[in-house]
């Protein structure tokens, strides 16, 4: 895990992946066309939620999102959690702090289970129940609650580090 994640915090690592987490952010799904809102980019939904939105993507978008969803949303964490693991690692204030890093990659895993679900639930569809979108919805939820802890934390370690930086040549 540690040699991951000193890979991750190279610097020309960082970049690469900076620059991925923009790209699919950016370019790549906004430009997917499924026919309306991803269901990943919700906060939560209801059961109903999940289905009207299932009817709306239609037959191709559904078969859109689910590609995108095993293919593209599968390398998108992959990205986004070596971005931030390694910014965290690199500006992490004390050595014993490298487990901070465990909090993207959790999102990860959590994201990835998340897209289990969908593609579930788009490949079932209409016959998706209760519980499945429940359970998807909740993956989506936690890893909603999980996006703004690793964002704020890896930009207060680096305005931490800069900080210090700044102290240090104004000595």
């Amino acid at each position: 895990m540690r040699k991951y994640l000193a890979y991750a915090a190279e610097t020309r690592t960082l970049w690469l992946t900076f620059a991925g987490t923009l790209i699919f952010l950016i370019l790549v799904f906004p430009a997917l066309p499924i026919g309306g809102e991803m269901l990943d980019l919700k906060p939560s939904y209801s059961h109903s939620e999940a289905m009207a939105a299932l009817e709306g993507y239609g037959t191709e978008g559904r078969m859109v999102y689910a590609w995108s969803s095993a293919v593209l949303d599968t390398l998108f964490p992959l990205v986004y959690v070596t971005f931030f693991a390694g910014l965290i690692y690199r500006f992490r204030p004390v050595e014993r702090a490298w487990i901070l890093s465990l909090i993207p990659i959790s999102a990860g895993i959590v994201d990835l289970g998340e897209n289990i679900q969908i593609i579930a639930m788009l490949i079932q569809y209409p016959e998706v129940g209760e519980t499945q979108a429940a359970w998807a919805s909740t993956f989506t939820m936690v890893k909603g609650m999980l996006g703004p802890v690793y964002l704020l934390l890896g930009i207060a370690l680096v305005l931490l580090g800069l900080a210090k930086r700044l102290r240090a040549r104004m000595r």
